[in-house]
């Protein structure tokens, strides 16, 4: 049976970490780009995980490179490229910059798998999604953004650490843009199977929502760079979803045009996720104030896409 093939663009700190999940649970070959500048370090790095197969007893062909070329026929491309979150930037502040770094790796990897589905982890990440997809002219189920398997596992931990028990009984849901605005939905929440909100009170729940909106910031405060483990571990997870066609249901930013009346544009919903993508996105009754903060939440991811199609087109 032909072995799968995952490439991570980016060899930092969460393309690296995306290389060492994706090896470790023998997901298939792995390839690590980077830019020419970094080609060494990448070839070390790659040279690095494979010398800890025989320990981590897996089997993986690794390769570290600055050569596009052996990103070809890759079945999941997982683009980390870009420049991290300092203090006191906001995911905003990076589009710029982001937009021209996704723009010229989509257009590299457009020519070498245009039959691969694109996971997108750069920031702000509903409009690099948006710019992967525009550059490539992909299909829309083959585009999509890593945000909420992320600030969902950021929910559940909280949650877990309120109460003292598993994560691993903790089912949640969130929805909208990958920033302060996402929408964590109480309702969906529940701990083997109990309502979040009867093991814990109203105002203390929404502490912890609040912790949860901006816990990208919290580590870069703690850190002085953007988390990379955690966003590795939510990519790593959507592409053992779609190499294994699992069809587990996950959140992630994908296109929605007359789902939740977005429009047309990539947002966080639940979606089954399988061999080609997104495979369908699932529509759950909002009441009134949870439909008020996902419009609201959709309206700030529209202009960041507003803001990278000028860029683009500058």
């Amino acid at each position: 049976m032909k072995r799968a093939k995952i490439t991570v663009v980016g060899a930092g700190n969460v393309g690296a970490s995306c290389a060492v999940f994706a090896a470790q649970q023998e997901l298939g070959d792995v390839v690590l780009i980077d830019i020419p500048d970094f080609a060494d370090k990448t070839a070390g790095k790659a040279l690095d995980l494979a010398q800890c197969g025989p320990v981590q007893r897996f089997d993986a062909n690794i390769v570290g490179t600055a050569d596009y070329k052996h990103a070809e026929g890759s079945d999941v491309v997982i683009i980390t490229a870009g420049i991290p979150r300092k203090p006191g930037m906001s995911r905003d502040d990076l589009i710029q910059t982001n937009v021209k770094i996704v723009s010229s790796v989509s257009e590299r990897i457009v020519k070498v798998a245009p039959e691969a589905v694109l996971i997108i982890v750069s920031n702000p990440l509903d409009a690099m999604v948006y710019t992967a997809w525009k550059t490539t002219d992909f299909p829309t189920h083959r585009v999509i953004g890593q945000a909420g398997c992320l600030d969902i596992a950021r929910y559940r931990t909280f949650i877990a650490m309120e109460l003292g028990c598993s994560i691993e009984d903790i089912t949640a849901l969130l929805m909208g843009g990958h920033g302060d605005d996402m929408v964590p939905l109480p309702r969906y929440t529940s701990v083997a199977g109990i309502p979040v909100t009867q093991l814990i009170g109203a105002a203390r729940l929404e502490e912890i929502i609040q912790r949860a909106k901006v816990g990208g910031g919290e580590i870069v405060k703690l850190m002085g760079t953007s988390a990379y483990y955690a966003p590795a571990a939510g990519s790593v997870q959507m592409a053992e979803a779609i190499i294994k066609d699992k069809k587990r249901i996950l959140p992630c930013a994908a296109f929605c045009d007359s789902e939740y009346g977005v429009g047309g544009y990539f947002v966080g919903v639940p979606c089954v996720l399988g061999s080609g993508g997104v495979e369908k996105v699932i529509e759950v009754e909002l009441d009134g104030n949870e439909r008020k903060q996902l419009t609201a939440s959709v309206e700030h991811v529209k202009e960041l896409v507003g803001i990278a199609d000028g860029f683009m087109k500058g």
